[in-house]
């Protein structure tokens, strides 16, 4: 049996699980020791949460729905090897994931579904809030969306008079190590929602988030621009793989 045969898939509609196991176990019947395996790592998730469980547990329990009757232990190690850890896999390009054996359409569709319910969640403890008060919701926001990112992106969020959020907007995606930024197209975005603060958010590939020349000047330009119309900068967020750097703690607004 080749690596690429153990790990093949069979896409399941989306129900439950159990309701999905039973009835390609009819066809063929799930090995006893996959399916004890199955059970018990729900078990102790159920029992635990996530704290008890490793990442490549975590990552067997996303695989189980999109290969019923095998052992995914493998393949989840594979995916941790090649991605870093939990969250680098469900950020993961398509294209990167396919260069994996045994990555098929329904591992990437099961690995998108929980990528989206991440950021929905992230999301969902920044709306209608005030932002400022929700600072560490929003940062854990950004590592959510933006940590594992491939290729910079630059999102702004808009504020009103309270600084309660009302847009969350991505501006822009470049390559991986520069971002085309407009900042009259920032500032007149602004104006349109009546925007009455910003703050600025991009991420750094590389994992470090010290500010380039560019990144500087451009912040400036949109603080000039912005402060012109009465619109406040709060701050310029750039988001490293595990931290972040704020242009108002180093001075820089």
């Amino acid at each position: 049996m080749t690596r690429e045969t153990a790990f093949r898939e069979m896409p399941l509609p989306l129900f439950d699980t159990d309701e999905a196991v039973v009835s390609v176990s009819r066809e063929r019947p799930q090995p006893s020791y996959i399916r004890d395996h199955r059970k018990r790592l729900r078990d102790r998730f159920l029992s635990g949460g996530a704290d008890a469980l490793p990442d490549y547990e975590m990552l067997e329990l996303v695989l189980f729905r999109a290969i019923p009757r095998r052992d995914v232990k493998p393949l989840a190690n594979a995916l941790l090897a090649r991605f870093g850890d939990f969250n680098g896999v469900l950020s993961a390009g398509v294209e990167q994931l396919n260069e994996v054996s045994g990555v098929g359409e329904a591992v990437i569709c099961e690995l998108r579904i929980v990528e989206a319910a991440a950021h929905r969640l992230a999301q969902s403890r920044i709306r209608d809030r005030q932002v400022i008060s929700s600072w560490d919701a929003l940062l854990s926001y950004c590592h959510t969306t933006m940590a594992h990112g491939e290729i910079e992106q630059f999102r702004v969020f808009y504020l009103d008079r309270k600084n309660v959020l009302i847009a969350d907007e991505a501006q822009a995606r470049g390559t991986v190590d520069h971002v085309p930024v407009y900042p009259r197209e920032v500032v007149k975005r602004a104006l349109h929602l009546n925007a009455s603060a910003l703050i600025l958010v991009h991420n750094h590939p590389s994992g470090d988030p010290t500010p380039s020349e560019a990144d500087i000047a451009m912040t400036q330009q949109v603080r000039t621009a912005a402060e012109a119309l009465g619109i406040t900068l709060h701050d310029h967020l750039i988001i490293g793989k595990s931290c972040e750097l704020s242009f108002r703690a180093e001075g820089l607004l």
